[in-house]
């Protein structure tokens, strides 16, 4: 049997004191929330809380409970991020098509904004809800909270490997993949790629899709690091600020935003797109922009399916974890078709 994992392992990996593992573990003040979420994150990836016993917290004298009836009623978490919520053009229609299939299935919903504290359910009764769907990119603190309360859990775009949990996820690789060898197919060499790679797992699968064609067909592609990120504005002042020699011939982003934010730079400084530098995207979000081409996402059907697994998950609680991809369809705009070389 394995040893269990010791604080001071925890905090030989995490770079920081065994003082202040001990604090972070155990919810004492001493360190920053960053601290926190790393430490936390490194003790969950080293399996210091698989030995752990789930179990439901108790209850927090004199904060007001939320009563939710036990029969059926699933909570949909968003993350504490402007641009993940149920209004955007790529959660909204997830959020939309989990909805709809809870309505069939006649179970009741409650919608909530993850919270700034990793105490949820100080608020929440636990033994009232019956499983529990994330859309978007959840805190480790968050989800290993729901894991030790052993409720039922389906990921939907996002996976944390302090967790073992059911996920649901387009098929990213798959799907760029064939995007870039059209590309490549229609006589483009001279690639880069556009994305923030630390935000989200989907957009790290995306760029490795992208790798691969490029190994694949020995296309020596020298990518220019400020277009990965780590945020929006610096990838569009790369773009801005980039020689006009280095310039690609198309710049693949790693989704349909992402191509916009591109496509306002090159337009800045009065780059043609895409007769001069084309950019392609991924979600179809976009329809009105100059995209040459993208991949057509059922961002409803990831809803409904994860709502299916998360079904399945509630009837086999033992069962092994399941990691869903769903295919989803390359789209090459019909008015660019006369622009590929």
């Amino acid at each position: 049997m394995a040893k269990r994992v010791t604080m001071q392992q925890i905090a030989d990996a995490a770079g920081v004191s065994k003082f202040a593992v001990s604090r972070a573990l155990t919810g004492k003040p001493g360190v920053s929330e960053h601290t926190r979420e790393m430490i936390v994150r490194t003790a969950g990836q080293l399996g210091y809380f698989k030995a752990e016993p789930k179990r439901y917290l108790a209850e927090t004298p004199g904060e007001q409970e939320v009563n939710i009836n036990r029969q059926g009623t699933i909570l949909i978490l968003f993350p504490n991020i402007r641009s993940q919520n149920r209004f955007s053009l790529y959660w909204g229609p997830i959020f939309d098509g989990i909805s709809v299939r809870l309505n069939e299935k006649g179970m009741d919903i409650l919608t909530l904004t993850e919270p700034s504290s990793d105490r949820m359910f100080s608020v929440l009764n636990p033994e009232a809800i019956s499983g529990i769907i994330t859309v978007g990119s959840i805190s480790t603190s968050v989800l290993l909270e729901i894991y030790r309360l052993n409720i039922p859990l389906v990921m939907v775009d996002h996976e944390d490997l302090a967790i073992h949990g059911d996920t649901v996820f387009t098929d990213n690789m798959k799907c760029m993949k064939e995007l870039v060898l059209m590309l490549v197919g229609k006589g483009y060499t001279r690639l880069q790629f556009a994305g923030q790679l630390p935000d989200a797992a989907s957009f790290r699968e995306r760029w490795l899709g992208y790798r691969s064609v490029l190994e694949e067909m020995q296309l020596q592609v020298s990518q220019q690091a400020d277009l990965l990120g780590p945020d929006l504005d610096h990838i569009r002042e790369s773009i801005v600020t980039m020689k006009m020699e280095d310039i690609p011939e198309v710049i693949v982003c790693a989704n349909d935003h992402m191509a916009a934010v591109v496509i306002g730079a090159l337009q800045s400084r009065g780059i043609k797109v895409p007769e001069r530098c084309a950019v392609t995207g991924f979600d179809n979000t976009r329809t009105e922009e100059p995209i040459l081409a993208t991949v057509h996402i059922d961002k409803e059907n990831l809803g409904r399916r994860a709502v299916d697994q998360l079904l399945w998950r509630m009837e086999h609680p033992d069962g092994p974890f399941e990691r869903k991809l769903i295919y989803s369809e390359l789209i090459i705009r019909d008015e660019y078709n006369a622009i590929l070389p």
